[in-house]
């Protein structure tokens, strides 16, 4: 990787990508592999400004560098600059003693397509949050391994002061005792688990050895699984109020295939005539009179986009009615 230079003395900014597809209803991410002994990172790189003219460019260098794609849809997520979060990017953006500010990325495609760089892999979320995925129900992974832990870090190791406010915080942000899931607070959930010591990242960024469990999903180099967190929460609120799911589908494609898409990115299972009704009304997509190629069941017709909307209905996304759990 090129040697970064500062912006300003100390200052090192870079350019993050979180890159979404979706391949048979499973939501993936792409990432990079790590030096050896080291946890996979998402796609980065350093700013030069003297080589790359805008911010965007420099993200679409280095993805198409580390991993042989071509970003397609991108858009800004947020800027990552706590202290503390850069040391174990920081030799490698160019200086060992720069802070590193990180500007994230979205980016989609409609397929995961195969790599040409070496080691890079589309990943599955669920390798890295196994307790969002809640398609098949609830994860026993939150009754039996996280909730027990959170309480016991909250009724345990609190201060007698600070106890009903930590356990307030795991009931609303696990959903526990009643208490509904959130889909969007993907973020608040990891950081929460970050806080209490339960992921690998937590001792590591300590300097100790791994404390954590095992069980709670696969780690990622610096803090880039806060930022994968902070990208699945934003397209998981984003989806209801702009139709950019349809970024993540082919030209063409069944209702059924566009009810998975959805289902893999909320995590949870919809309810099948109240969303095709809702997208009914939405207009969002229309019949090409084509079916899709026999396969052994029904064939469906095959639906697409109407990308050329009334502006008024541009900021209209999709419902996401959950089924039920029985």
């Amino acid at each position: 990787m090129a040697q970064a230079r500062p912006l300003v003395d100390g200052l090192v900014v870079g350019l993050n990508a979180v890159i979404f597809a979706v391949e048979e209803g499973e939501p993936k991410v792409l990432v990079t592999p790590g030096a050896a002994g080291e946890d996979a990172a998402l796609p980065f790189g350093p700013f030069d400004p003297t080589a790359h003219r805008t911010l965007e460019i420099g993200l679409r260098d280095w993805v198409r560098e580390q991993t042989g794609f071509e970003l397609g849809y991108v858009e800004q997520l947020y800027t990552f600059g706590d202290l503390g979060r850069e040391a174990p990017l920081a030799a490698v953006a160019g200086s060992a003693d720069a802070r590193v500010v990180s500007i994230g990325y979205l980016g989609l495609t409609p397929r995961a397509q195969p790599l040409r760089s070496r080691g890079a892999r589309w990943a599955a979320w669920r390798h890295f949050f196994p307790w969002e995925d809640h398609r098949a129900g609830r994860p026993r992974l939150l009754a039996e391994v996280i909730e027990p832990a959170l309480f016991s870090w909250a009724d345990g190791t609190a201060p007698a002061g600070r106890r009903a406010a930590r356990l307030d915080r795991v009931r609303s942000t696990f959903g526990v005792g009643g208490l509904p899931w959130n889909e969007e607070w993907t973020l608040d959930r990891y950081e929460l688990l970050y806080e209490a010591g339960l992921v690998a990242e937590a001792a590591r960024d300590l300097g100790e050895a791994p404390r954590g469990i095992e069980a709670l999903g696969e780690a990622l180099a610096s803090d880039h699984r806060r930022i994968l967190a902070t990208a699945i929460s934003r397209l998981r609120g984003k989806i209801k109020y702009r139709p950019i799911v349809f970024e993540l589908v082919e030209d063409r494609f069944t209702l059924s295939t566009l009810q998975k898409v959805v289902e893999g990115i909320v995590g949870f299972p919809l309810h099948k005539q109240n969303f095709r009704r809702a997208l009914d009304r939405s207009g969002f997509v229309e019949g090409t009179g084509r079916m899709e190629a026999h396969t052994g069941g029904r064939p469906a017709e095959l639906y697409g986009y109407r990308r050329q909307r009334a502006p008024r209905e541009s900021a209209l996304g999709l419902a996401v009615p959950r089924l039920k759990e029985p």
